[in-house]
């Protein structure tokens, strides 16, 4: 979950590595640092803290070192101190990596490199790749003869022999002082993309750190790695097989990952989701033919038709999009559906029957644990479609077919548009089925025609952010909150008490609306805020006991109602109203009010929304 970035071409790298670093910080914040390559060998600069913290002590940029690497982390192993902080070098002080993922047996090589003699200074895991490659690079070096070159530079053989050894995951970038114009690249379970520019390279783990230099790139694949030198550069696995790369087209621009005036990303990519709805479904909504054109998965369209049992695999929010799509699929395609949490599902034996289709969801499409369920998936024989946002993700090329989301890059950790988006995708694809299996074509006509005007209802709900904001100021010194829904609705309930602790620290519960009674219902004292999703649908009169359950207690009732509603006027302390939506397509207008609490008691509390502590966007670790 760290970033990485490295950079080899004919400008200063220093200024480039700090901007892609900044660009990446949204990866990780803990600790930060650069190696940058001189007539002097390698000097590495790096601090606990943030990018701000690097820039204060770094000297100012030598003309002539145009070849570096940048690193900013989140913690895993070793405490996030400068120390520990990337990049790691070996003790010859000549090679230095920067490393994105978890070497699981790092004691086991540590230990046996100590008994060789070399030392140690950090408790990371990552120390070990940088001695390891500088242990063989010099048992090379000194006898040549020994290892069976063929040829092949001593540098990169010492890499891919250490690369072997590894168990676990990797992305990393790697420099030799002994080889000031080759910059190696390797990646296995964690991105890694190049890329090209007019005689500059430019190595990182997202494309963020990129675009601002070039639109072009290579994705490397599980496996692979790259040499990158003045005169441009080959990709080959890990074994030294050679392998063709396509140089492909970034997906989004600067301007799209820039602030734009906002406060913060977060506020920006709320704001964004009826324009990142719009060119979600762009395209894809066929009104005159009652249907939906879904390209990436056309050619699997009949076996969804047939499948039996539909499996939702993924984490965090998209997890919450998921359990939104359980209602949607077996509503309108009556297909028994369920939702796992990819970090327990190769782990507890998943019973796959003949005819499970595994449908796996995930903003960035690189999160590990869904990874990992994907490959336990397609291992037992299910067919496995991902919904992922970023385009050439590891997850989007490790499944059967798959829908992208085109909702734009998403910065804020706590994911806002992508939920949506994910969201709009799994009603597009339920819909289309419901229409093959067994809906009429004026029903279908009917939820396309009331989706399509999803962007514009969201519209509305971003008039009332100063209301909200008034809302969380009077709330924000509550330090637990219940949040709670009915059907649909309760995926948003969870939704909207993660984005809270996300973000605010606050302590936020999401239930069931009418599992309140059965225990957390103890909780209820003291003007405890409890915010209700209850907007008009089948469940209304149920959800109106709920909230009178509360008031009878002692709480402070937060309800999000549909526009128009005079009763619900009378028994809360707060409304927020959304307008008239079908109950099955409410959650992609009833989640963004709960987006805006969160986002404004996080601001009122004094905190940074776009970095909130302990959390990274991309899960790259298990």
């Amino acid at each position: 979950m760290c970033g990485i970035v490295a950079y080899l071409g004919k400008k200063m790298a220093q200024p480039i590595l700090i901007e892609g670093l900044k660009r990446l910080e949204y990866r990780g914040y803990d600790s930060a640092g650069v190696a940058l390559l001189g007539c002097d060998g390698i000097k590495i600069t790096k601090t606990k803290g943030r990018i701000s913290a690097l820039e204060q002590i770094l000297e100012k940029p030598e003309a002539n070192a145009v070849f570096g690497i940048g690193h900013t982390r989140w913690a895993t192993h070793g405490a996030p101190n400068t120390v520990n902080a990337h990049p790691h070098i070996d003790c010859t002080g000549k090679i230095a990596i920067a490393h994105n993922g978890i070497i699981e047996n790092y004691n086991t090589l540590k230990k046996w490199l100590k008994n060789e003699g070399i030392e140690f200074i950090t408790e990371t895991d990552s120390e070990v790749i940088a001695q390891m490659i500088g242990y063989f690079y010099a048992k090379v070096i000194a006898n040549p003869d020994d290892f069976g070159l063929n040829g092949q530079n001593k540098f990169e053989w010492a890499i891919q022999r250490t690369l072997r050894e590894l168990h676990g995951t990797f992305g990393l970038a790697i420099i030799c002082s002994d080889y000031p114009n080759m910059l190696i690249g390797a990646r296995k379970g964690s991105p890694l993309i190049l890329g090209v520019g007019d005689n500059e390279y430019i190595l990182a783990s997202d494309a963020a750190a990129i675009v601002e230099h070039t639109t072009s790139a290579i994705y490397l694949a599980d496996n692979e790695m790259v040499t990158i030198g003045s005169d441009g550069f080959r990709t080959t696995t890990i074994n030294n097989i050679a392998v063709t790369k396509d140089v492909e087209p970034i997906e989004f621009s600067l301007e799209q990952i820039e602030l734009g005036g906002f406060k913060h990303h977060m506020l920006k990519e709320i704001f964004e989701q009826p324009e990142a709805l719009g060119n979600c479904m762009g395209g894809r909504i066929d009104k005159q033919e009652h249907r939906i054109k879904l390209g990436g998965i056309e050619k699997y369209l009949r076996e969804l038709t047939r499948t039996k049992r539909l499996i939702f695999t993924a984490c965090g929010t998209a997890f919450h999009a998921g359990l939104v799509g359980e209602y949607l699929f077996e509503q309108l395609a009556r297909i028994p559906a369920e939702t796992e949490y990819a970090s327990e599902f190769r782990y507890r034996n998943p019973i796959i029957e003949d005819g499970t289709v595994v449908i796996s969801i995930s903003q960035s499409g690189e999160t590990l644990d869904t990874l990992a369920a994907v490959e336990e998936a397609k291992e037992r024989g299910a067919t496995v479609f991902g919904v992922v946002n970023v385009v050439g993700s590891t997850i989007a090329r490790a499944t059967d077919a798959g829908i992208y989301l085109h909702a734009g890059p998403e910065i804020g950790v706590a994911s806002t548009k992508a939920f949506t988006a994910q969201v709009a995708v799994l009603t597009m694809l339920a819909i289309e089925l419901g229409r093959r299996r067994l809906i009429s074509a004026e029903m279908a006509d009917k939820y396309l025609c009331e989706l399509s005007l999803i962007p514009e209802k969201i519209k509305k709900v971003l008039e009332q952010s100063d209301h909200i904001r008034e809302i969380a100021k009077a709330n924000i010194e509550k330090n637990n909150w219940l949040f709670l829904g009915r059907g649909v609705n309760y995926p948003v309930a969870l939704e909207g008490a993660l984005k809270l602790k996300e973000i605010s620290y606050i302590h936020a519960e999401g239930l069931p609306a009418a599992e309140m009674k059965h225990g957390p219902i103890a909780l209820i004292a003291d003007g405890m805020p409890a915010v209700f999703i209850a907007t008009s649908g089948a469940q209304y009169d149920k959800i109106m006991g709920n909230i009178s359950e509360v008031k009878a207690r002692g709480g402070k009732v937060i309800v999000v109602a549909t526009e128009g509603d005079q009763q619900i006027q009378k028994c809360a302390d707060h409304v927020i109203t959304i307008p008239d939506t079908p109950d099955l397509l409410q959650p992609m207008v009833a989640v963004v009010p709960l987006q805006l609490l969160a986002y404004h008691a996080a601001v009122l509390r004094g905190h940074d929304v776009d970095k909130p502590r302990n959390l990274a966007k991309s899960v790259t670790v298990e």
